[in-house]
């Protein structure tokens, strides 16, 4: 299965002649660029999210992709990985760049169960979905080496002798003149159990899904264990029959991977209802949630790091509150807030101070910031950005202060994604609530 390795708002343009010569610009196959061309349109006509955006290069029409990473997989199969573009400003290359989204993914709700450092060795050799795919087989694998669950299930059947308890009104119905048949119900100690059915059913989705050799022989050899299960008809039906019963402890790691499988809104089958992209994320989650992670083990105690606060708006309008203001994170002091911070997946240029430039910074993000701190802080503290560490942002910006309001502060801080940690202000007293 073809494929190839793009960055975040690199662009991808229909092979032909004297293609080249332009940084950032990708060929792809003309029948898989017309199919990106119509998500572009279709997802501008819904007010779908802009995963891709159309744009032209040099006079070539090209199809642009945003802030979003992973793996955009065509209905013919081909594939397009893209990762963070952090990855480039860093060095590392694809292998890097790769291992720190894969990192950066654990950090996500639905992905915590994603063994890290079998992950980060493969993805020097396979494309994100194959490391995914394989991280859901290896789960599945441990299942078949402690076996499968089995459960008594009620079965009606008409047998040829009593075996459980006879129901009369079908019996009647059926064998009034059979008097060797016997409609009963009896219990029957079974496999088909919802979660091995389930576990069926994404092992046939997988199948069809993956192009590695390895995978595929490992899919078809935990399918054959599955033999006497029946894949689910009915996924979300069987999601809410499952039962964690005793003894089942080893089953949840692969049901979290049925479920991104099987689901209708699935990022590794497609979502929506216009063939949306096999496996994408947005980086602005995927960063704010790696921050937050690694952030609460950098703070000091008792403080606490709390996400996506909503205990304020921004007006009062005929006794209802509008506009609710959600910074990302918030540290706490018992029930003080001290100090509010928001992630933002950019690239900063500490060498462009000047006027017109201004390191790349957003004056929509200094105005969030300044609602923030005058509601969450009552206009006295601190405020800080949050940019991911880059070679040419390395160290925190000179503090930036609110004329008009005095006592609050801003603060323009790196956080570096292969320390995992937050890169502070020197000689500034109040940080000491962050460990060094």
């Amino acid at each position: 299965m073809s494929g190839i390795t793009i960055y975040e708002f690199d662009a991808l343009a229909a092979a032909g002649p004297n293609f080249g010569g332009v940084e950032s610009l990708h060929a792809i196959p003309e029948r898989v660029f017309g199919w990106l061309e119509t998500q572009c349109l279709q997802a501008a006509d819904q007010g779908d999210a802009a995963w891709l955006r159309l744009a032209h290069r040099r006079g070539r029409r090209v199809v642009q992709v945003t802030s979003f990473v992973g793996v955009i997989r065509a209905p013919d199969g081909y594939q397009i990985e893209v990762l963070p573009k952090v990855g480039k400003a860093i060095g590392g290359g694809a292998v890097e760049a790769r291992q720190l989204l894969i990192e950066m993914l654990c950090c996500l709700q639905g992905f915590r169960h994603v063994q890290t450092d079998s992950a980060r060795l493969m993805a020097a050799r396979m494309p994100l979905l194959e490391i995914l795919i394989a991280e859901f087989l290896r789960a599945v694998e441990h299942i078949v080496k402690r076996g499968l669950r089995s459960d008594y299930i009620a079965l009606q059947d008409n047998l040829f002798a009593l075996r459980g308890k006879l129901v009369i009104a079908p019996h009647l119905r059926q064998n009034l003149y059979r008097a060797d048949r016997f409609f009963t119900v009896h219990d029957e100690f079974s496999a088909n159990r919802p979660e091995n059915r389930l576990l069926r059913a994404a092992l046939d989705r997988v199948l069809t899904l993956t192009a590695s050799r390895a995978n595929q022989r490992l899919a078809r050899e935990l399918d054959f264990a599955f033999a006497d299960v029946p894949a689910s008809a009915q996924p979300r039906f069987d999601f809410q029959r499952v039962r964690p019963d005793r003894g089942m402890g080893y089953y949840p790691d692969a049901l979290a991977w049925a479920r991104l499988i099987l689901e209708d809104e699935s990022p590794l089958t497609g979502a929506g209802h216009h063939a949306a992209p096999s496996l994408l994320f947005p980086m602005e989650a995927v960063f704010e949630a790696f921050v937050a992670k690694h952030l609460t083990r950098q703070l000091a105690r008792p403080l606490i790091l709390k996400t996506q606060a909503r205990s304020h708006h921004l007006v009062l309008h005929r006794e209802q509150h509008w506009f609710q203001l959600k910074p990302d994170l918030l540290v706490r002091n018992a029930d003080r807030d001290i100090l509010v911070l928001d992630t933002k997946w950019k690239l900063l240029d500490a060498f462009k101070a000047n006027g017109s430039e201004k390191y790349g910074l957003s004056q929509g993000d200094f105005y969030q910031l300044q609602a923030y701190g005058q509601s969450y802080l009552n206009g006295q503290g601190d405020v800080v950005l949050i940019y991911p560490r880059t070679a040419t942002f390395d160290q925190p910006l000179p503090v930036f202060e609110f004329p008009k309001i005095d006592g609050l502060r801003l603060w323009v801080l790196p956080f570096c994604l292969r320390s995992r940690r937050l890169l502070l202000p020197e000689g500034e007293g109040y940080w000491t609530c962050f460990d060094r």
